[in-house]
Formats: structure tokens, sequence, C-alpha cells
């Protein structure tokens, strides 16, 4: 049975579901290769515009890396080499060229905190928690520092790293890691909305935009000027740049030609 749902509704949203409830959404092997795959699916899939991620388990997003695979007996070096998932999926949906929503209907715990962190927006289900608990367990959460360090505010993110203790959405909110904390009433229908407002926006400057965020995020300040200064030119030859000007002019809604 397949670990990631996949279904793309008719304005062009993607909705990628963890389905593994009975281990919390571990993010073992055989669900991140799944997810990775489904990603790609939809980078290539020009008919996709947004990427919703989310969770079938009521009250999980996902529990974080396999534990049971951390201490298994299986040879370091077998270990090493599966690790090579974690930074291939931040980095994919980094350069995925379309918005990615994490869509927080549960806990976001350990590993999933870093795949939170990885996507552009954050909605999340009031009363939900996120965190990494790795050190209570014994293991320190090495690969999501890296994100947890570009996201939260130092001091915070060592005390969420070292003491090993969740926060609450409105706190999640209040770091700026968390866009909307919704009733869960409302949780599902404001993804959908969320979804759809981004889907209505011209495809092809949205991915000249991410991809221009993604290649400027560590570059030095001249160095990310001079980039986004060409990426600026050129989305000066596109058709939607002149079809966005010219609905807002004619106050109608622009037919976006994606090219």
């Amino acid at each position: 049975m397949s670990l990631v749902r996949h279904e793309v509704d008719e304005r062009g949203v993607a909705f990628l579901t963890l389905d593994s409830p009975e281990t919390r959404n571990a993010l073992s092997d055989a669900l991140l290769d799944e997810l990775i795959a489904a990603l790609e699916n939809v980078r290539d899939d020009e008919a996709v515009r947004v990427v919703v991620l989310g969770s079938s388990h009521e009250r999980i997003f996902s529990a974080g890396g396999d534990l049971k695979a951390f201490a298994s007996d299986a040879p370091t070096i077998s270990k090493y080499a599966g690790l090579d998932r974690f930074p291939r999926l931040y980095a994919l949906i980094g350069g995925l060229g379309k918005p990615v929503i994490c869509a927080a209907g549960g806990d976001v715990l350990a590993g999933s905190f870093g795949l939170a962190l990885a996507c552009d927006l954050v909605i999340a289900k009031e009363g939900v928690k996120f965190g990494c608990p790795e050190i209570n367990v014994g293991v320190f959460p090495f690969m999501i520092s890296a994100l947890i360090y570009r996201n939260v505010p130092r001091m915070r993110a060592n005390q969420l790293m070292m003491l090993g203790e969740s926060i609450d959405a409105r706190e999640a909110e209040r770091l700026d890691i968390v866009n909307a904390v919704v009733p869960a009433g409302d949780f599902e229908a404001t993804v959908r909305d969320w979804a759809h407002r981004l889907a209505a926006k011209s495809p092809l400057l949205m991915r000249l935009g991410k991809d221009a965020i993604d290649a400027t995020r560590d570059m030095t300040l001249d160095s990310a000027l001079s980039a986004l200064q060409s990426q600026l030119a050129l989305a000066f030859t596109t058709e939607d740049i002149k079809e966005g000007v010219t609905a807002f002019r004619e106050k109608r809604a622009p037919e976006w030609r994606m090219r």
C-alpha cells in the first residue's frame, strides 16, 4: 500500500498526504522515497501549480525519523548512505518551482519539523505542537538544525533542540515559523482556500520567483542583488508580466499564457 497519497484537483493543486498512521507517519526510508518520487512527479507535471503536504493521521503530521532504524544493527555505512534522503527532500522542495504549503493538521515533530520549515508556507490547526524531541531519546536533530537556524532565532532554536520541549501553534506563529493558526473546523477549508489563491497566480512568474529565492537565500547582499537584477530582467521578457499589468489596468482577471 502507498505511504503517500497523491491527488490533483481541478485548479491544479496537488495534495500529497502522508498515509502511514500506524507508524505516526514516521519518515522511514520507504515513506521518504515515495514522498521524493511524488514531489518529482508534481515538479514535472505542468498541470500542477501548488503542492499541499498533509497527513491522514488525526493528531500527528509526522513523528519524524524512524527511531527503529536509528537503533538497528545495520552497518553504519548503510545508515549513512540512507541519510541522503533528507537533504535531497529539502533541496527538492526548495527547487520545486512551485509553492508548497505544509498543512499541519497534527503535531509536527523531529525530522518533520525540518520538512515543515522547508516548505514555503505553514498553516497549522489550533492546538498542534511543533518541536524536536530527539535529544530526549539520545539523538540530536542534526539534519534539521540547518533549517531551524535559518528560521528560528538562535536562542530559541537552541532551547528547542537542547531541551527537546515542544511549542504550540500560537507560539510557532509568534516566532514567524507558522503563517496562520486555524480552528479545527476551518482548517481544511482554509488550506484549500490558500492553495487555490496561490494557484490563481502566474505559474511562470511564481517559478521564476521561487527559483530566485532558492538561489539567493545564502548569498551575500551584493551577489544576491546582482542575481535578482538578472532574474527581474528575465521576467520582463515574459508575456505573463505584460498580461498581469494589462489585466490590472483593465480591471479583469488575468489569463496566464505560461510564457
